[in-house]
């Protein structure tokens, strides 16, 4: 995304980051969950995380 001051830059890099580790620990929750409901949501949030990093990313 053109135009974007270096502040902005790295505001949006740490946020995206913030998305990743938290994808992270949502996925090592996952593995422990033995209910499979549960297991599921923290995977979908997971995934949906990791989404919001990617787009995140590709402002940058």
């Amino acid at each position: 995304m053109p135009g974007l001051s270096q502040l902005e830059f790295n505001a949006i890099r740490e946020i995206a980051g913030g998305h990743i580790t938290v994808a992270s620990k949502l996925n090592e929750y996952a593995q422990k969950c033995s209910d499979p409901k549960i297991k599921q949501m923290f995977e979908k949030a997971a995934t949906d995380a990791k989404d919001s990093a990617k787009k995140l990313a590709s402002m940058l």
